[in-house]
């Protein structure tokens, strides 16, 4: 009877379980904040009493007491496995701060030196009666120039590009289809200056063309296609396969297939392809350097005489040496980067657009 009425719980002394190694302490949530500060200040700190002049060596010196501090404190609060996984996300963090300062440093230096000259006289004019050495002039004839070049560019590279991929993706099988694979490769790491020397060859000297914007854009077009059938042929082999199988098992015929589902299915990636291509030739400048030759005079017809372009400009004035004329080359640099993000806003709108709807 006495035994039926013990209780028949352990006591607390058996339910007690010591602490193990995944139920230490941890760092609080700012720490992570807290030790860069730290690490900052350190690394500053080491830099002038060491006599470093370069903010890069102090900047390095941070990243790594970033690291180290962070491995230390998260090794005596917490345990050895959490703080190894501390130091791989550190090491994450510190990569993209090393990749993004230089970016942003090289935007907030394009801003402010370009927006000294940026304004309607500097976009709407041209450098016709302006020496280099002076201040005033614009950007307006190179800025018609890149539309143009860049216009017919996309417009011969992207359907063989378009074109090529679809191909190789949906009908390319046997030889033909690896030796369009294997050109195309070669292609992507053709020199801008080869394509301007073969259009050169080819248009210029062999056909007896003149220097014309159109002759730049063939030069681009070169370097465009590779891309363009690259990111078009990775973006198609995302279709599933299931869609290309349902259209089929409806009686359409493979064409219209391609036509109505894969594409607009992969338009949204084709379309960023397309502007990574564009974003590739709009700063090229040793072809327009040899096909196009450059103007300082508002030349409205890319197929005849020559032309000027950003690029091409921004070289021009960097070299004259003066003053005013780096002044108009950071412009120019400036409307050049806002070009290419414009271009890349309208390719995203386009592809939301005409991307198929989802839900009811």
């Amino acid at each position: 009877m006495s035994h039926a009425l013990q209780d028949p719980r352990p006591s607390r002394a058996h339910t007690s379980v010591a602490p193990t190694s995944l139920t230490q302490g941890s760092l609080p949530r700012w720490a992570p904040a807290g030790i860069a500060v730290l690490s900052i200040a350190l690394g500053c700190g080491i830099g002038v009493l060491a006599g470093l002049h370069s903010k890069v060596q102090w900047g390095l010196l941070a990243a790594l007491l970033f690291v180290a501090v962070t491995y230390t404190a998260s090794s005596v609060i917490e345990n050895r496995r959490q703080a190894k996984d501390r130091v791989a996300t550190s090491l994450v963090w510190v990569c993209f701060v090393l990749a993004v300062v230089p970016l942003l440093s090289l935007l907030w230096t394009t801003v402010s030196r370009g927006m000294k000259v940026l304004d309607g006289d500097f976009l709407g004019h041209s450098m016709n009666g302006v020496t280099s050495f002076e201040a005033g002039g614009g950007v307006y004839h190179a800025l018609l120039g890149t539309i143009e070049q860049v216009a017919l560019a996309t417009a011969i590279a992207a359907p063989i590009g378009l074109l090529t991929a679809v191909y190789l993706v949906e009908y390319g099988r046997g030889a033909l289809a690896r030796s369009v694979t294997f050109f195309v490769d070669v292609m992507t790491g053709i020199p801008s200056i080869v394509a301007g020397l073969f259009i050169l060859t080819t248009w210029n000297l062999m056909l007896g063309f003149g220097p014309s914007g159109f002759a730049g854009a063939m030069a681009l077009s070169i370097l465009m296609m590779p891309v363009v059938v690259r990111s078009t042929e990775e973006m198609l082999k995302l279709v599933p396969n299931e869609l290309r199988e349902a259209a089929l098992a409806l009686g359409v015929p493979k064409w219209r297939m391609i036509l109505k589902v894969v594409l607009p299915t992969a338009i949204g990636g084709i379309s960023t392809g397309v502007m990574l291509a564009v974003a590739r030739i709009a700063g090229e400048t040793a072809p327009i350097m040899l096909l196009v030759f450059g103007s300082q005079l508002i030349n409205n017809n890319p197929f005849e005489g020559a032309q000027s372009s950003l690029p091409l400009y921004i070289w021009e004035q960097y070299k004259v040496g003066s003053e005013a004329s780096y002044d108009r080359a950071w412009g120019a640099a400036l409307v050049l980067i806002a070009f290419v993000m414009i271009l890349n806003l309208v390719a995203r709108g386009i592809a939301r657009w005409k991307a198929p709807k989802t839900g009811r």
